[in-house]
């Protein structure tokens, strides 16, 4: 069995303590490798490992930077397989989702490259003899990005990505859960020419670790995606030293299924979307409110989705779903399904632990669906990051509006009807980041993703994502 040690100052390093941990693979509960149990010994050398490159990293030209992220990303594209498998064994997803994931991460890495190169400064035209003001970016420094486990590269490259175009450089820890895609990420960026420090990787439960990277005087950013309550946590001690944070943190998005909605189309969409990664994401349609005289179609079309699923062990290539990736993740969707049946809801689908078998190796649980659901119930106000989808109907417009916004989440929210006005006039009412209307597609890269309300604050992706590790510097200069 392989042991993965810490990825520091471009080599393997081992725990200051000499303490691995296992790192299990959720479809079969078999232990798959062990890593390297960080202490606060180990944040510190990466960090200082980060500072004593920062600043030839920073000093290279922007194209310099930007041919070594290509490199970094044909790397990723030469290495798919061994990444995809990877991923697919700590993570309990099924391999065609992974190599989606590879390949829109490589491809998010030639957007940050390009978009790099487009970076301006500016110099307002004062017409004032012998002055010029200049306005310029520079890379804010190192940063730590700490990333959880359900889309470890993606979520990885969103800030990798973005803070090493630009001059930064990175410690990043991963989510304990699936650490070895991101150990293998860093080998390549250190293959493809990247040098030593720019990119380390240190392992370990994220309660022994988190707070000392947090807590640094090197960071001077911390980007973090994951629950609400680690944010927060992250956001009070970085203010300790006025650190820049970008938060992406837990959603509870809703979808409005209006009268005059493609009810097929949007029953279509909901079930793909709400059930992906077994619904471990946080934009996924975590509750869905229908028109009262389209509700009974709606439900029949979106359930007959639902039941086609196959949910197993994602070695055989015949399932769509696989389990969920450790016990406090399946906690949530349990608790909450019993929850919504002691409060009076309607199970369309599902609503149990699938057990026999391979179900007895992995936290499995079956896709649910639940209708007659109401706000007093935790699945239609509380984050579920699982399988599990609450539908409940709605009078008048604002109704909808009103239940849509009741809620202290504001990632994304969801939109279907053939009447254009009434899409524009909801997602401009809509308290989210992000908007989809009448199809549910991935973000693109080109646009800005975050949240609002408890959602977190900042943006990733697009230019507005690469100038949060940048900060705006004024030069006044007098000639």
């Amino acid at each position: 069995m392989q042991q993965f040690d810490h990825f520091i100052n471009g080599k393997n390093t081992p725990p200051e303590n000499g303490e691995y941990l296992a790192v299990i693979n959720p479809c079969n509960g078999q232990q798959i490798a062990s890593i390297a149990r960080g202490n606060g010994a180990d944040v510190d050398k990466a960090l200082k490992s980060s500072e004593d490159a920062f600043k030839p990293w920073s000093k290279k030209t922007m194209a310099e930077r930007v041919a070594l992220q290509h490199k970094a990303a044909d790397a990723m594209r030469s290495n798919i397989e061994d990444l995809a498998q990877t991923i697919s064994s700590e993570l309990g997803r099924p391999l065609e989702g992974c190599y989606r994931e590879i390949e829109r991460s490589a491809d998010l890495l030639d957007y940050y490259a390009e978009e790099a190169l487009r970076l301006k400064g500016e110099i307002p035209m004062m017409n004032v003899e012998g002055e010029k003001v200049l306005i310029i970016r520079q890379p804010i420094g190192v940063v730590v990005s700490i990333t959880p486990f359900n889309y470890p590269i993606t979520l990885l490259v969103l800030k990798i990505g973005a803070a090493l175009a630009v001059g930064c450089t990175v410690t990043s820890k991963p989510a304990e859960d699936t650490p070895l895609s991101t150990l293998k990420l860093a080998r390549l960026f250190h293959e493809a020419g990247f040098p030593h420090g720019v990119f380390n990787v240190i392992t370990g439960k994220g309660r022994e670790i988190g707070d000392e990277l947090v807590a640094h005087k090197i960071p001077r950013k911390i980007t973090f995606t994951g629950g609400t309550s680690v944010g927060q946590r992250i956001a009070k001690i970085a203010a300790d030293t006025n650190k820049r944070v970008t938060l992406e943190l837990g959603g509870q998005s809703p979808a409005i299924v209006c009268e005059d909605a493609d009810i097929a189309e949007a029953a279509k969409a909901i079930a793909k979307h709400a059930f992906a990664n077994s619904g471990q994401f946080c934009y996924r349609v975590n509750r869905v409110y229908a028109h009262q005289n389209i509700y009974d179609q709606f439900m029949s079309l979106l359930c007959a989705e639902v039941e086609q699923f196959k949910v197993g062990d994602v070695a055989d290539r015949s399932c769509t779903h696989g389990p969920l990736v450790n016990e406090k993740i399946f906690k949530t969707s349990d608790e909450q399904s019993k929850d919504a049946r002691l409060k009076g809801a309607d199970f369309k689908v599902g609503g149990h632990r699938l057990l026999g078998g391979i179900y007895d190796k992995g936290y499995y649980f079956a896709p649910t669906v639940i209708g007659n659901t109401s706000h007093d119930m935790q699945i239609m106000t509380e984050e579920t990051f699982g399988p599990v989808l609450g539908v409940m109907k709605f009078e008048s417009l604002d109704d909808a509006i009103n239940l849509a916004n009741d809620s202290i989440f504001g990632l994304a929210a969801y939109v279907f009807s053939k009447d254009i006005g009434k899409c524009i006039q909801l997602s401009e009412t809509l308290e989210a980041g992000s908007v989809w209307v009448n199809k549910i597609q991935r973000s693109y890269h080109l646009a800005p993703f975050g949240g609002v309300k408890q959602s977190g604050m900042g943006r990733e992706k697009s230019v507005h994502g690469l100038e949060e590790y940048t900060e705006l510097k004024t030069i006044y200069l007098n000639y």
